[in-house]
């Protein structure tokens, strides 16, 4: 990747979402990684409304993500669950390895996940760790009475590597 294709995709990280790699709270930051690909995802969040392991009250119990990934406005890719992300020709799964809060108790928390299926091709290529920032919505707590709900979220996800 190019050294102008990353200098633009941090200025856009930090101009159009007021995040940078410098303001990231220590548990998700990624030293000694550079963005690879950044993209805006837009979707929900579902959960399903079922009785918990200890007492059978009913709780909302997240069951999945599924969002439309965009750049610079266009449709890029998909991320649902595993979970996994989907661009152009790359796929990559990812598990949690750390935890941030979000803005509000309403927004999903910021997470550092680390690559456990790489992709082979593509925009993915040579990924290591995801990043989920700046999340807006996607939260379902306390008690229920219905089964299934889908809340909307949206988030950014930076995708970065190791000499990227």
């Amino acid at each position: 990747m190019g050294l102008f294709r990353t200098a633009a995709t941090i200025a856009c990280l930090t101009l159009a979402y007021g995040a940078s790699a410098a303001d990231l709270p220590d548990a998700i930051a990624a030293k000694g990684e550079t963005v690879v690909l950044q993209v805006h995802a837009v979707g929900a969040q579902i959960y399903e409304c079922k009785a918990a392991e200890t007492g059978g009250q009913l709780s909302w119990q997240f069951r999945e993500p599924i969002a439309s990934l965009f750049r610079e406005g266009e449709t890029v890719g998909l991320h649902y669950a595993g979970p996994r992300w989907e661009i152009g020709d790359s796929l990559i799964a990812a598990e949690v390895r750390a935890r941030a809060p979000s803005a509000s108790d309403k927004d999903i928390p910021w997470l550092k996940l680390e690559v456990t299926i790489e992709a082979e091709n593509g925009p993915l290529l040579d990924v290591t760790t995801v990043q989920r920032i700046n999340t807006k919505g996607g939260t379902a707590q306390g008690p229920c009475d219905n089964t299934g709900t889908y809340l909307p979220y949206s988030a950014e996800y930076v995708f970065l590597g190791r000499g990227a």
